[in-house]
């Protein structure tokens, strides 16, 4: 259980493009107080802590502990709209008698330029994911509908001895799954480029397993500027119509994913 003994530290939320020093009306982890501390033109929202890492084993407090801190994030974005979101109990440690808050400036300080530089990458623009999904039994089907080579190996099944039949079904068995495979990977790169096109900055997340009846073949996380949502939108629209692939599309967050 983390308490609040002293504050020598400040829990950082996320950085903000202005240079005000405000309070903002939504409250943090466990109710804390939520403010800025300026440098020039940008600053870091915070709140008062201990110098010492957020942890618990009771889960359902972590997961509060989650929701408040993407919700001050998401405020933060929506009153500012560039903010760099920080890891969840990234906290800054005052040095031996400094206040917190001053390390907090310094910090500011030497990291503006590169801090400047990341706002400005992100401005007009939110993070979006993108997962594709494919039914391999349509896909399956329609492969072998195409294939000539595996139209022939069927044709050759039927009526043959028992003993060739098998054969012959495990080389088809073996060779469409070769060619289901080979179309994963098709599909993963056609509609990879198809939606690289439409963003800034683009990452590969792990795919998720989920029913065996569908299958997730692409987990993106996409960086989008204002005025090409709605052509990646249209452009998921098409992926989506494709026969066998469903497409889910999440978002506007802020960008969690390319901050760095």
């Amino acid at each position: 259980m983390h308490e609040l003994l002293k504050a020598d530290g400040r829990y950082i939320y996320c950085v903000a493009d202005t240079g005000v020093g405000v309070t903002l009306d939504k409250t943090g982890l466990d109710g804390a107080q939520v403010y800025t501390i300026p440098y020039w033109d940008i600053c870091a929202v915070v709140h008062d802590c201990a110098a010492e890492p957020y942890s618990a084993d009771d889960q359902e407090r972590v997961k509060k502990w989650v929701l408040a801190h993407q919700t001050v994030v998401d405020a933060a974005w929506e009153k500012w709209g560039s903010v760099l979101p920080s890891a969840l109990s990234t906290i800054i440690k005052g040095e031996p008698g400094e206040d917190a808050g001053d390390s907090v400036r310094l910090w500011l300080e030497k990291d503006y330029h590169k801090l400047r530089q990341n706002l400005a990458k992100i401005r007009e623009r939110a993070e979006y994911g993108v997962q594709v999904f494919w039914d391999p039994k349509v896909i399956a089907e329609n492969i072998a509908q195409a294939s000539p080579e595996i139209r022939e190996l069927e044709r050759q099944t039927r009526g043959t001895a028992k003993g060739i039949a098998y054969m012959h079904r495990q080389r088809l068995e073996n060779l469409l799954r070769r060619e289901v495979e080979a179309a994963a990977d098709t599909f993963f790169k056609e509609c990879y480029w198809r939606i690289k096109k439409h963003v800034d900055d683009i990452r590969v997340e792990q795919v998720k397993k989920l029913q065996p009846r569908v299958q997730m073949i692409l987990n993106v996380s996409c960086l989008v500027a204002r005025t090409e949502y709605p052509k990646l939108g249209e452009e998921l629209d098409e992926i989506n119509r494709m026969d066998g692939l469903s497409v889910r599309f999440t978002g506007p967050w802020p960008p969690y994913s390319f901050v760095g």
